[in-house]
């Protein structure tokens, strides 16, 4: 990975630049930011830029043989770590590791969802386990292979049990000599403090609305009004733009099903809402919290809209003709406490709550609450 392959980003790729050229790397950085971001891209194009053995100080040239193992992620010193699904056959990253680096090749944008449903294991969910702990500290132990650095990227660090955590603490503190530890989190809140008190914070801001309008211009030729209007989605992700531009049938799909659960949570027909939650049951988790986040999302964008403060909406299609007719349904009254639904189905979701019962209880609660009449 090149910087000048990363979008946006100007300043932190100056950072990570200067650090090499003045030879100041820290020994654990944390690079922080959200999905879309190109938190992880960052990090790849720092990796091949401290090991390219012809480097300027706008680039890695991308020719030299350190480069082309890069852009294979097969440097024999540089090692990963992300989530896999524990199962007979994977234990630890090295297990999925070809897996793994074609999807990171083809997209270094790559979520924690596009991960899993590259692995089909949407109803597992991710761990990096004691196990790997183990493991790093045993790839470690080894010499430099070509004498220079050896470096350890941690994807999804948070994911990270406590014992698995602790377990990395020493070397953290005290790692072998021109070893480097990279992690890159998307919820830094959730790993352990320890951990975050033996690394230096890089935060990934998100993408300007700017510099992606001009990438989907460039990279999608669309019309300027289109690309403005991605962009507004997007929310400065570029992972955003790629699922709204390559999943357009997913994004009606989800309008339909949520539209289903709010038509029979409206009058509570009880073998719909059976058929509705063994439908949900079977999407896997990962998709059931795709789901959840996506209703916060146009509960959102219901309240706008009855404030008037269409400008600000960003729904295009048949999720704005659905929400025309949804939003009378979303007030004061009830707005919060549906919000409150939809965010705790979302933790419990994550952390392995039967989907039937709970998705059952979510049916019942929004049949009183859509119900409500509006505060006079």
């Amino acid at each position: 990975m090149l910087f000048k392959q990363i979008i946006g980003q100007a300043e932190l790729k100056l950072q990570l630049k200067h650090m090499v050229l003045a030879e100041r790397l820290s020994h654990g950085l944390l690079f922080s930011g959200k999905e879309g971001s190109g938190h992880l891209a960052l990090a790849l194009a720092f990796v091949q830029y401290i090991f390219c053995t012809n480097k300027t100080e706008y680039d890695a040239c991308g020719v030299c043989p350190s480069c082309l193992k890069l852009q294979k992620l097969s440097h024999p010193d540089f090692h990963m770590v992300y989530p896999v699904a524990s199962s007979k056959e994977v234990k630890v990253s090295t297990d999925a590791v070809f897996a793994f680096r074609e999807a990171v090749i083809r997209n270094p944008y790559l979520t924690l969802n596009d991960w899993f449903n590259e692995l089909d294991a949407e109803n597992k969910q991710p761990i990096i386990s004691a196990e790997e702990s183990n493991d790093i500290l045993k790839r470690l132990s080894y010499t430099a292979y070509e004498g220079g650095y050896k470096i350890m990227l941690i994807w999804y660090p948070e994911k990270m049990n406590a014992v698995s955590a602790n377990k990395l603490l020493k070397i953290l503190e005290e790692p072998p000599e021109k070893t480097l530890f990279f992690l890159v989190s998307s919820a830094p809140d959730q790993i352990i403090t320890t951990i975050l008190s033996r690394t230096q914070m890089i935060k990934v801001g998100l993408i300007d609305d700017t510099t992606i309008v001009h990438e989907i211009i460039q990279y999608y030729k669309l019309s300027e009004t289109d690309a403005k209007h991605i962009a507004k989605l997007a929310e400065g992700s570029w992972r955003a733009v790629q699922s709204i531009m390559e999943e357009q049938d997913e994004m009606v799909a989800l309008v339909q099903h949520f539209q289903s659960l709010m038509r029979i949570a409206l009058k509570f027909d009880a073998i719909k809402m059976n058929q509705w939650i063994d439908q949900t049951a079977g999407l896997g988790r990962e998709r059931q919290k795709q789901f959840f986040q996506y209703g916060l999302h146009l509960m959102r964008e219901s309240l706008i809209l009855n404030h008037g403060a269409n400008d600000l909406m960003k729904l295009r299609g048949d999720e704005l003709e659905f929400i025309k007719k949804f939003a009378p349904f979303i007030h004061e009254a009830n707005y919060e406490s549906i919000i409150e639904i939809f965010e705790r189905a979302y933790f419990y979701i994550e952390r392995n709550a039967n989907p039937k019962i709970l998705l059952m209880d979510i049916g019942l609660k929004l049949n009183g609450l859509i119900n409500l009449k509006r505060v006079a």
